[in-house]
């Protein structure tokens, strides 16, 4: 039974929570690890549990900013960015949702993203770089495909996970370094006990964080890119519009300094154009442009 858009949507809601479900049981066993190993007791426990909730909601109500300022985006000058703002507008009352908030991340590589946690609270960020090859049909493609992203709650999936991947690493390199500058010490107080648990959890989050954020990655279906292709194509009536932003991006990419694996997935390319090519990796969070642009160029609208 073919699914339609609104089973997708629901999909991507049921996803989120589920992510955000496996985030706090995932800090529960860290902080319970950590209480048992400190002897803090039951205060420990209430403590590690505010800090999970405390952290669900700023998650929740902060994605969004976390996201833009991860990439040195910031505000689009309504004066100097006319047109940018312009083509928002017109591409969201199309689209049938309010108007996002419109960011500029400056770098000279040409990308976007789209981020927030529904239509009512969102915002598409593009680089200074996509504004310089693009002309109007083509940037109100790239703008359709996250706008795409918007309508279809993409977006909060996309900026929970990266907030996500960027909490495993901070805890990472939390034990890491509580190993190296903490242990010494804690080891001539306790016999070594407290030390030789902290090596060993850093070195299983060293191992596995890596992993866990790939494997968290790769849950961002590539099937969803596509979505949002054939989505923001319908949006602007226009598929030839996206494609030949999209062989732009292929042809012209350089390497978005500010990305990194954690929040790769919500950029409308590969920030680092690993999708670049005809053949996508096992933990690609985007299918090849190549594929992209074919499948936009058959689309009878």
């Amino acid at each position: 039974m073919a699914e339609t858009l609104y089973d997708l949507i629901s999909a991507n809601k049921r996803k989120t929570i589920v992510f955000i479900l496996v985030t706090s049981l995932f800090l529960g066993a860290i902080g319970y690890v950590v209480v048992r190993l400190l002897n803090w007791g039951i205060i420990g426990y209430i403590f590690f549990a505010i800090f999970i909730i405390i952290y669900n909601i700023i998650l929740y109500y902060n994605s969004d900013k976390l996201a833009i300022r991860s990439t040195g985006s910031v505000p689009a000058d309504p004066d100097e960015f006319r047109m940018l703002h312009n083509v928002v507008e017109e591409v969201a009352i199309a689209a049938g949702t309010p108007k996002p908030k419109v960011y500029i991340t400056p770098s000279p590589a040409p990308n976007a993203f789209a981020t927030g946690r529904n239509p009512e609270n969102a915002a598409i960020a593009v680089t200074t770089g996509l504004l310089e090859i693009m002309n109007r049909q083509e940037l109100q493609g790239i703008v359709a495909h996250e706008m795409a992203h918007i309508r279809n709650y993409d977006i909060l999936l996309m900026t929970v996970v990266s907030a996500i991947g960027g909490l495993i690493i901070l805890l990472r390199d939390f034990f890491l370094r509580s190993m190296f500058f903490g242990g010494r010490r804690r080891s001539r107080k306790s016999g070594g006990q407290a030390g030789l648990i902290l090596l060993v959890i850093g070195l299983v989050l060293a191992i596995i964080a890596p992993i866990f954020v790939a494997l968290i990655r790769s849950a961002i279906s590539r099937q969803r890119e596509y979505l949002a292709d054939a989505s923001g194509a319908y949006i602007t009536r226009y598929p030839q519009g996206l494609a030949q932003a999209l062989a732009k991006l292929r042809d012209r990419h350089k390497p978005l300094k500010r990305a990194s694996q954690s929040n790769a997935h919500l950029f409308i390319a590969s920030p680092f154009g690993k999708d670049r090519t005809d053949v996508a990796g096992l933990f690609s969070t985007h299918p090849p442009l190549g594929n992209r642009i074919k499948r936009l160029n058959s689309l009878l609208i």
